[in-house]
């Protein structure tokens, strides 16, 4: 199976500390995993990775091998029309009076917002109308975000990540502040998304928001990985 994602000895320095230590792990495309652990385990750093945010700490006597669909160098705009990404982070720093159509149409981008200098088509316009039906929120294209639900708000969110047809759809923490009913739904919609060939990786520290059809689980626990291997095997209840 050929590697969305390859990660060898590779680690996150801060502040003179390790974030992220020695993780290696590989995610074949078309695979769909959930990476779990508690709040300030590394999860997120392990996205801002992916996303080309930050980038892994060098030592010469350990060199880190990171590569994303094979490649090792990206345009930073070109890697996030492949990695669709979805968190609390981008949610919160869109402006109230933003309508959802602009939301979405951010995502063509990588902006937050739609500026007069960016040249949206008519394939755009089309293709948001498409991302919206797929999440059920069509008819809210001219709301603005203030006026909606956070269950809504979080499918446009979705809605924006999906809008270039990425190969990978990253989900940092979706189900964060939900009932119980929604959570349920967030679920079954994510079960739908990978059976319509949508590649996932969930981040979460709450086990009960991983999909029934997602089958592989990589637990991180201060900053390296504990476990890697299938569902059933790893999350047992014991």
């Amino acid at each position: 199976m050929p590697e969305a994602l390859r990660l060898e000895n590779v680690s996150v320095r801060r502040n003179g500390k390790f974030i992220l230590k020695d993780i290696s792990m590989s995610i074949g495309e078309g695979e769909n995993v959930a990476v779990i652990g508690p709040n300030g385990s590394g999860k997120t750093t392990l996205i801002k990775l992916f996303q080309g945010e930050i980038f892994p700490y060098y030592d010469e006597s350990n060199p880190p091998v990171m590569s994303i669909f094979g490649r090792s160098r990206w345009n930073i705009s070109e890697l996030r029309r492949r990695i669709g990404i979805v968190s609390m982070d981008i949610q919160k720093r869109f402006h109230p009076d933003t309508r959802v159509s602009e939301v979405i149409c951010s995502g063509f981008f990588s902006s937050i917002d739609v500026f007069r200098n960016y040249k949206v088509t008519e394939e755009m316009v089309r293709a948001v109308a498409e991302s919206a039906e797929m999440m059920g929120v069509g008819d809210l294209l001219d709301k603005e975000i203030e006026n909606l639900s956070l269950g809504e708000l979080r499918r446009i969110i979705i809605a924006r990540s999906l809008v270039t047809k990425p190969d990978l759809l990253v989900l940092d923490e979706p189900m964060t502040g939900l009932d119980i009913v929604m959570r349920s739904k967030f679920r079954s919609m994510f079960d739908i998304l990978i059976s319509s060939g949508v590649c996932i990786i969930l981040v979460t520290h709450d086990l009960s928001d991983i999909p029934v059809s997602m089958k592989r689980v990589v637990m991180v626990r201060e900053g390296e990985i504990y476990c890697d291997g299938p569902k059933e095997r790893l999350l047992t209840g014991r």
